[in-house]
């Protein structure tokens, strides 16, 4: 009845996610930009160690908002055939226009070469203008689920629209509730809305093992924390999981 699909920043996450039960892993770099296509040697090297659960892979070139230009579409498209050729299920991605619609050539394009692929319309979608027209629009594109909060934070706070989303899928595309999801709001969200596939990343902080960190020198932008890790737990993964099957 349910499907769990975990966010994994890393190779190691998306062991965690296994071990722990996830259906499936998206797997994405650059999570504080809101998740990046993953290098080559990540999405190799999960794909191998992957061996009960799906691979996912997020389709994403950069951060910021989801307006691509031609240049961005084609290293998409190429990324799309090194996922196909490395064996990943599915991909995640999404383009808009600038008023908030869906770009719909360039969603077609990504469609055309993940054929054969389970295809994910990534949070994109919770910048769409109106989302009720765009979940008709993903529908006859062909896409197979759409990830959102219900356009907002989280997708505790989402639930109105997610339950208006659910009911207006009425079967033919999987809504994907995810943001915010965890082993403390998963049965609620469910009860509330009807959706049976969730998306979460059970992150828990890891401390840097360094014994020296020259504190005065920042390798990224100002501010930014990098004397830890937050890396997907097997054990929260479990809990969120059981959190919900439990209560059924």
């Amino acid at each position: 009845m349910f499907k769990f699909e975990v966010c994994a920043n890393g190779v190691e996450s998306c062991l965690a996610a296994q071990a722990g039960g996830a259906d499936r892993v998206e797997l994405c770099a650059g999570i504080p930009e809101g998740g990046t296509t993953p290098s080559y040697g990540e999405i190799k090297t999960a794909r191998k160690l992957l061996t009960k659960t799906r691979l996912h892979v997020i389709i994403r070139p950069r951060g910021g908002d989801f307006l691509y230009s031609e240049l961005e579409v084609e290293r998409m498209i190429e990324d799309i055939r090194i996922c196909k050729a490395l064996g990943a299920d599915g991909v995640v991605f999404g383009c808009l226009q600038s008023d908030g619609t869906l770009d719909v050539r360039q969603n077609r394009r990504l469609l055309e070469e993940a054929s054969g692929m389970s295809v994910t319309f990534h949070r994109a979608f919770d910048r769409c203008a109106n989302p009720q027209e765009s979940l008709e629009q993903l529908i006859d594109m062909g896409f197979d689920r759409v990830l959102t909060s219900g356009q907002q934070p989280t997708a505790y706070e989402g639930i109105p629209l997610l339950k208006e989303l659910q009911q207006q899928s009425a079967g033919r595309i999987i809504v994907l509730a995810g943001c915010g999801v965890n082993e403390d709001n998963i049965h609620d969200i469910h009860q509330a809305t009807g959706i049976s596939e969730f998306h979460f990343s059970a992150r828990c902080r890891q401390t840097s093992k360094m014994s020296f960190i020259n504190k005065k020198v920042s390798m990224g932008a100002k501010g930014f924390p990098e004397d830890y890790l937050d890396i997907t737990s097997e054990e929260r993964v479990r809990k969120t999981i059981q959190s919900l099957l439990c209560t059924e």
